[in-house]
């Protein structure tokens, strides 16, 4: 991938510090997923299919949640992203500060999203109940079009992040 930043460009290093986190983000977002459904889908713990494969499904990074994260990533830049560092009085480097903001904002995020249930269900398609020879793109396309209606922003492959026309 070509970055067309300065290297001390603020964009860069907070894209550096999303990436980073990427793995950990995602796991975090599968078991806050598989939790926040039991508990409040299933309030009486009662043991279903469904309820005892979420329990059993193995807790692992999934390649199929990278696109969702990225896209995500992209509109946290897009939205509180600035060409110019700040000033740090509290001895913080930059990266930690992009860190801990990113990851703070990121699961406030998860918080708001997981009260639609196409969300959980698409997250819950995508990790455990994801057959092996079944492509994800109808989840996948459930995931974009959450973006599309949440943020009110469409995101472009080659044209980037750009607001959608509300008329």
């Amino acid at each position: 991938m070509i970055q067309k930043y300065f290297p001390f460009d603020k964009n860069y290093i907070l894209e550096k510090a999303q990436l980073d986190q990427q793995e950990e983000l995602i796991v975090y977002l599968v078991n806050y997923v598989k939790a926040y459904y039991l508990s409040n889908y299933n309030p009486l713990g009662l043991e279903d299919d469904t309820v005892i494969a979420i329990k059993d499904h193995p807790t692992v990074y999934t390649k199929r949640l990278t696109e969702f994260y990225r896209n995500l990533a992209g509109i946290y830049r897009f939205k509180y992203g600035q060409n110019q560092l700040e000033l740090l009085f509290d001895g913080q480097d930059h990266y930690q500060k992009y860190v801990s903001d990113w990851e703070t904002k990121y699961k406030a995020w998860l918080v708001a999203f997981c009260r639609r249930p196409n969300f959980v269900r698409a997250v819950l398609e995508l990790t455990v109940f994801y057959p092996g020879e079944r492509k994800s793109l109808l989840a996948e396309n459930r995931m974009k079009a959450f973006i599309y209606q949440h943020f009110d922003l469409k995101v472009y492959k080659y044209k980037g992040i750009r607001a959608m026309k509300v008329a």
